[in-house]
């Protein structure tokens, strides 16, 4: 057996480290970039810290500020004309795992112009070329997007959400700085934390998990329990802590794929445009709960991650339940929604929403074989 792992180049961590920006733009004699990211982040004067950087050394940009939750493929057609336009030839992506995913999509684009209909893109597809040199610097502790081969398109003609997995398209730097990310609402910070446990418990039960990339995703587990509730509370000390223990989960996952809360999770973006994160943390821990008899004994495992000491000890079957009820506190605690009622969804739309969500890639890597009736199954008893 074969196994392999693909990380970014360098990355930076810790409160104050977008200082490192420059020293890497001048080493690599940049010249200019096209800076992805959104209004938002704009308006609330959070990607000017990256901008009155660059502008204090005098280093060249422009910006394309028109990312989205859940970015389209239109979204990706002009952020490729706008980087043709600004004659950049580098891209620095700010913010969550929207503009992340929006600057891969474009930087591929660019470098491989025979994938210019995004929709190519889709599944594992063999890209020539790396993308175009990407400075990534995350503003949710959540996504990983930094240290991914992975990201996410909407095709909003077709209603779905397409993921696409290419090593090409990993970011040269990553720089996690805490800083960055603590001024994000509780809300925020809430949906893109679990979003992560999701990441660290699929990947740790995907059909494709080791030893290498079980190492990495316990310890996110580890990390994230213990810090969530105190990053959403604003403590800085949890802030920097979910930085990491995000980006820990997306070493792991990013090499081993995720399982049915991701294939559940994409189809309610596509169609109700609900925060990624959002979807992640409602599915979370009834999925586990459906996954629980195909997990041999990692259940405990991700009790002894999560601190749940007084378990450990007791038969699988109770170590089981008692981890899908300490996920589902966990939610109640930073004030995820219980069911899928509670964030929009359409009880009319699930048989709809089950095809595409068996249909999604991360569904093939769950640790329990399902079919179409059973996801509809999941979807009515979440909602």
């Amino acid at each position: 057996m074969t196994y392999r792992m693909i990380l970014n180049e360098t990355s930076y961590f810790g409160a104050g480290s977008i200082s490192h920006l420059i020293d890497e733009v001048k080493k690599r004699h940049f010249k200019k970039a096209l800076i992805v990211t959104d209004k938002d982040l704009i308006k609330f004067k959070i990607a000017t810290k990256v901008t009155d950087l660059l502008d204090k050394f005098g280093l060249n940009y422009d910006v394309f500020d028109e990312v989205i939750p859940n970015p389209t493929i239109g979204i990706v057609k002009n952020g490729v004309e706008r980087f043709k336009k600004s004659k950049a030839d580098y891209l620095i992506a700010i913010g969550g795992g929207s503009p992340q995913d929006t600057a891969k999509a474009i930087g591929i684009i660019i470098n491989n112009p025979q994938h210019a209909d995004v929709r190519s893109l889709e599944g594992a597809v063999n890209t020539q070329k790396a993308t175009v040199p990407i400075i990534a610097i995350p503003t949710t502790a959540g996504t990983a997007a930094e240290v991914t081969i992975n990201y996410v398109i909407t095709d909003e003609q077709n209603k779905r959400k397409f993921v696409c997995v290419d090593p090409h398209d990993i970011p040269v730097v990553a720089i996690v700085d805490s800083e960055m990310m603590a001024s994000m609402p509780a809300s925020l910070k809430a949906a893109t934390g679990i979003d992560a446990l999701t990441h660290a418990i699929e990947g740790f039960i995907t059909k494709g998990a080791w030893e290498l990339s079980d190492m990495m995703h316990l310890k996110a587990i580890e990390i994230i329990s213990r810090a969530l509730r105190e990053s959403v509370k604003g403590d800085p000390k949890g802030v920097e802590d979910m930085a990491l223990g995000q980006y820990i989960a997306g070493m792991g996952f990013s090499n081993v794929g995720l399982g049915l809360v991701h294939g559940m999770a994409h189809p309610l973006g596509a169609f109700y445009n609900i925060p990624h994160g959002v979807a992640n943390a409602v599915l979370l821990p009834y999925i586990m709960e459906f996954n629980a008899e195909s997990t041999g004994d990692k259940y405990r495992d991700i009790a002894k991650a999560m601190g749940l000491k007084d378990i450990l000890n007791q038969p699988i079957q109770e170590v089981r339940k008692y981890v899908v009820e300490a996920v589902k506190q966990l939610n109640k605690d930073v004030g995820i929604p219980a069911k899928l009622r509670d964030i929009g969804v359409q009880e009319q739309d699930i048989p709809e929403l089950a095809q595409a969500a068996f249909a999604d890639v991360c569904t093939s890597s769950n640790p329990r074989e399902v079919n179409v009736k059973d996801i509809e199954m999941l979807y009515h008893h979440v909602y």
